[in-house]
């Protein structure tokens, strides 16, 4: 298996651990992981702005640089979603099937692909989970509260399997932390708003850490959480897995 790992611009800018912890993750499961050097951004900021046309160059260059693996695995949601979901504007080549069906997001592809076993980690902490938008209702990775009251997925089911974890349940898990990509910028009222609430919602369910798959939500409650001087931590959930946090 020739598995190749993705790191978006945000994780290499911002939060290089959550890579970090990936790597250690898949490699401890015993995958033979290839970062190849030549991968930039998949072109999600530029379709996101109205500027598709202008991210198609990125787009090309992500196939080409991913088509020769089996699979592609990534510590983000939304960037995964980007690929599988956008990159059919490419056609329907062999190259870009190959690419949009085996890019997975990280906590998918070690359940669907790997079956994995239980994390070997311990983490004796209270952990609200938060599922970005892309991951549950993009990738379809998590319940939607419209479609069913019951929670799950693939990442609640991992940290339940982790040692000493506690997962607390803040009310209205499912509505959108407030980031959203451009949103954040031309709506910033409004989501800064919806990132309080997101935030308060966590505290007042007890959670020491907030957990996410995708490091721009992370991002987000982390600037709230430090402007209101709060005492949660926030993680990149394969940095609970790995035992790296």
């Amino acid at each position: 298996m020739r598995v190749a790992l993705f790191v978006p611009c945000f994780v290499d800018q911002l939060w290089p651990q959550a890579a970090r912890a990936t790597l250690v993750l898949l490699e401890r499961l015993g995958v033979e992981v290839a970062f190849p050097r030549e991968q930039t951004c998949c072109g999600q900021p530029m379709a996101n702005a109205g500027c598709e046309r202008d991210a198609l160059a990125a787009y090309r260059h992500f196939v080409k640089v991913f088509a020769a693996y089996d699979y592609v695995v990534s510590p983000s949601g939304s960037c995964v979603h980007h690929v599988r979901h956008h990159y059919d504007v490419l056609g329907q080549t062999a190259e870009v099937h190959h690419v949009r069906e085996r890019t997975y997001e990280l906590c998918h592809f070690l359940t669907d692909v790997l079956h994995a076993p239980p994390p070997d980690a311990a983490f004796p902490h209270r952990v609200g989970l938060h599922v970005g938008c892309h991951m549950r209702r993009g990738l379809r990775l998590a319940p939607a509260s419209e479609m069913t009251p019951e929670e799950g997925g693939v990442m609640r089911d991992l940290l339940r399997q982790v040692r000493g974890l506690t997962l607390v349940e803040p009310e209205r898990s499912d509505e959108c932390c407030g980031f959203g990509g451009t949103f954040a910028l031309s709506e910033s009222a409004a989501s800064g708003r919806m990132g309080q609430d997101k935030v308060a919602a966590h505290q007042h369910a007890g959670a020491e850490v907030i957990a996410s798959g995708d490091v721009s939500c992370l991002l987000h409650l982390q600037g709230v959480i430090r402007r209101q001087g709060i005492p949660i931590r926030t993680l990149h959930i394969a940095e609970i897995l790995a035992g790296t946090a």
